[in-house]
């Protein structure tokens, strides 16, 4: 694999090719989502998530460390609000 001469911050400069092995399921469900072409795309954008969620875990990780475990009252409070959300009506799929 080559290395592109100068590093970009995650999600930006120019594609590379790259050889990764994944499972054959995934492979199977991927390419069921999006096709054959836009197989790079969409393994592309999860690697992309990937890197936010590891880096927002880090963050998450120093943050109880410099002041403590979040209180469980608020964990909850932060609960209730992200399914209050995600149940939204203006979120959910429509049929036909």
């Amino acid at each position: 694999m080559s290395m592109p001469e100068r590093e970009f911050a995650p999600g930006d400069g120019p594609a590379a090719k790259v050889s990764v092995s994944l499972r054959a399921g995934n492979i199977r469900a991927v390419k069921e989502r999006v096709g054959a072409r836009g197989f790079s795309a969409y393994v592309d954008a999860a690697v992309e998530r990937q890197i936010e969620r590891d880096l927002l875990e880090e963050a998450l990780q120093e943050n109880e460390a410099a002041s403590g475990p979040i209180p469980q009252s608020l964990r909850d409070e932060a609960a209730a609000l992200f399914r209050r959300v995600r149940s939204a009506p203006e979120l959910q799929e429509e049929d036909g």
